[in-house]
């Protein structure tokens, strides 16, 4: 029996590389500023030869929740798929160095490991350019009953939603962590994705599949067809599966903070000081991380969430989704754990 664990993430496993830019060469590139764009391998190529110098880590969304959760005291396990190939080496031991738990075989055969090109314009605002590869290959033989069974919290991230295969390791997932009394977690992602699966995710949310759901204000109004932030939050607030339960709900508004909307009651959380907006990348990503290793360590949603705040607000004073201050320390100061 695997050792028990707080968090388990599905998600892809991607290298980010990540470079400065200015917008005259998102416009020369013709990638739409602020977006995630999905590219091919020869695009992929071509990108990089023009890019200029960049950082490169493991990431991905998920691996990036699993990470900062993990850099909080949690434990975390992450199942994605890379191939024997350097970056998915890469991947691999940068993950396993941070302490999170990546057992998944890689595969050796087909596209190369996943890529993900994040470009910084001066104003902090982060442009992706993603080449999915390997990690499209994830597939239910890759989800370990036991681990799952393992997990008080199983995380789904959105981005995975479009492979067939990956689809049916998402429920095999959720049957199994349901089965076993755990939760289920599910990030929507990106606006655009949304907008692609807005139906199998309001289907999933309505079925009880889902049983905590994290998005941004403007992944929200997509949710539910709306421009109107005030309407979708009121949509969340009212929503419930077939058996009449309340969806918990985090939702992140960028400086405004963020809110938890559970059974029909909004509470609102103020967004932590920033000493200046480097790179937003994996702002969302940390926010989870935080809310979902304070749930783990039993405490409310409100302080849940406060500590996601304080992860978040520290991913984006630098470059990188991956947090340079000690957590744990940041937490700690703010009497939070």
């Amino acid at each position: 029996m695997p050792d028990p664990l707080d968090l388990l993430v599905l998600g892809n496993a991607i290298v980010d590389l990540i470079a400065h830019a200015e917008d005259g060469f998102l416009a020369e590139q013709g990638v739409a500023k602020g977006a995630m764009q999905l590219i091919d391998e020869p695009r992929a190529e071509a990108l990089f030869a023009v890019m200029g110098p960049a950082t490169v880590v493991s990431g991905g969304s998920g691996a990036n929740t699993a990470v900062g959760a993990a850099l909080l005291g949690a434990k975390t396990g992450f199942v994605g798929k890379v191939r024997d190939d350097e970056l998915g080496r890469l991947f691999s031991y940068d993950l396993k160095a941070t302490g999170v738990r990546f057992d998944v075989a890689p595969a050796t055969e087909g596209p190369a490991t996943a890529r993900c090109f994040i470009l910084v314009t001066p104003d902090g605002e982060r442009t992706m350019s993603t080449y999915l590869g390997a990690c499209q290959g994830l597939s239910p033989d890759d989800v370990d009953e036991a681990t799952v069974r393992a997990a008080r919290v199983t995380y789904l991230e959105g981005y995975l939603w479009d492979p067939p295969a990956a689809k049916d390791a998402f429920r095999k997932a959720v049957k199994i962590a349901h089965a076993a009394g755990n939760a289920i977690a599910l990030t929507l992602s990106d606006a655009f994705c949304v907008d692609r699966y807005r139906d199998e995710f309001l289907g999933l949310i309505r079925e009880g599949s889902i049983d905590i759901l994290f998005a941004n204000i403007g992944e929200l109004q997509s949710l539910y067809r709306t421009d109107d932030p005030e309407a979708a939050i009121k949509a969340l607030r009212d929503e419930r599966d077939a058996a009449g339960k309340h969806l918990l709900g985090l939702v992140t508004r960028s400086e405004e903070g963020a809110l938890v909307v559970r059974g029909g009651e909004v509470r609102s959380v103020p967004a932590s000081p920033v000493r200046a907006v480097v790179d937003t990348t994996g702002a969302g990503d940390l926010f989870a991380a935080g809310f979902l290793a304070g749930y783990a360590r039993g405490l409310d949603y409100t302080t849940s969430a406060r500590l996601g705040t304080i992860a978040a607000a520290e991913v984006i004073e630098h470059v990188g989704a991956r947090p340079q201050r000690d957590l744990l320390a940041l937490a700690r100061e703010h009497t939070l754990l």
